[in-house]
């Protein structure tokens, strides 16, 4: 009688520990654009990253992350994952609280976040042979005041051309690939998958890659909401800290170029093609992914340089600073638990 009450007892105990832990959950709605470089995110999901730190993430999707900044605002989203843009400064100005927290995606030499291509039809016509032949040309960019429009200024500035000499248009990474296939535009700026799938299918032709362009460009970063980092710091640091075992798992897995590799690359193609909308294995060995660094650093000369092309595109309302929105804080913390990355032999 003693052994079943003691039994009852553990019983009731477990399952109260159970309810506690269920409790425990803390719920995180995540904004991301589905792109090759959400890995983090994909990884720390699929190895259940998350749910071993008590997280339980709901994740949404965007075309692009400068469509997320109403939804941060209100208070919808805790987190996102995207690229800077004229619109979230001009929020920050506006005292929408928005903080720039890691890194996810860079563009060190040889490691190509976007990739300018132009229609094929073009090149096969002989009416597009250099980059200097953008010059009136309609070129699709996912919103005004991205990131990407740093990548943009570059490459017209390397044609020895103004960004107005460039018809420029928004639309959301599938759809430039789509609209490249029909012949609606003549340049895109996607991000892989959509990079290879368009050259692959015959859509478009490289031009020239945002790494030659702009080495080292901040292309995309973590961001969260200023009411989750003030009023949820513990999750923000659990959040930060399984997203960055993702991004090591996948760092593990390349070779020196950028490519996967062995056992543990297969496993990490794998999980691409589960949460992208490529499933062609092969795919993913076919390039070398974008740089997401394992120690999550954030280049802040690259933030001042978009800063200045928002500005003098007449983007921006007032004058900032283009690392007020930094708060390196989570990123210390979470370094100061786990460490910095090391490469495996």
């Amino acid at each position: 009688m003693k052994m079943e009450s003691l039994i009852g007892a553990v019983t009731a105990a477990a399952i109260l520990v159970g309810a506690s832990a269920a409790v425990a959950q803390e719920k995180i709605n995540i904004g991301f654009t589905r792109t090759a470089t959400d890995i983090g995110l994909f990884v720390a999901d699929k190895r259940g990253y998350f749910k071993a730190e008590g997280l339980d993430v709901n994740f949404i999707l965007f075309d692009s992350a400068a469509r997320m900044i109403a939804p941060f605002a209100s208070g919808d989203l805790d987190i996102s994952a995207g690229a800077t843009s004229a619109g979230f400064y001009n929020a920050v100005a506006r005292g929408i609280d928005m903080r720039i927290i890691a890194d996810k995606v860079s563009t060190p030499p040889g490691r190509t976040s976007q990739t300018l291509v132009v229609r094929k039809a073009l090149v096969d016509s002989g009416k597009f042979k250099s980059l200097a032949d953008i010059k009136g040309l309609k070129l699709a960019n996912t919103a005004p005041g991205t990131a990407a429009m740093g990548s943009l200024y570059k490459m017209v500035e390397r044609a020895g051309l103004k960004i107005s000499d460039v018809e420029l248009v928004s639309l959301g990474f599938p759809q430039q690939v789509l609209a490249l296939s029909s012949g609606a535009i003549d340049l895109a700026l996607p991000a892989e998958p959509m990079t290879t799938e368009a050259i692959t299918k015959g859509y478009g032709v490289k031009v020239i890659t945002d790494d030659e362009a702009y080495p080292y460009h901040q292309i995309a970063v973590i961001f969260y909401s200023g009411k989750f980092a003030t009023e949820r710091r513990a999750v923000g640091i659990k959040f930060l800290k399984a997203f960055l075992h993702g991004v090591r798992d996948h760092n593990d897995a390349l070779d020196k170029d950028g490519k996967f590799t062995g056992e543990k690359g297969e496993a990490i193609i794998s999980i691409l093609t589960e949460y992208t909308t490529i499933k062609d294995p092969a795919f993913y060995r076919s390039f070398a992914l974008a740089f997401c660094n394992p120690d999550g650093t954030v280049h802040l000369d690259s933030l001042k340089n978009d800063y200045e092309v928002y500005k003098a595109s007449g983007l921006l309302e007032g004058t900032g600073d283009a690392t007020k929105p930094v708060d390196g804080s989570f990123l210390e913390a979470v370094l100061k638990d786990i460490g910095p990355y090391k490469k495996p032999n």
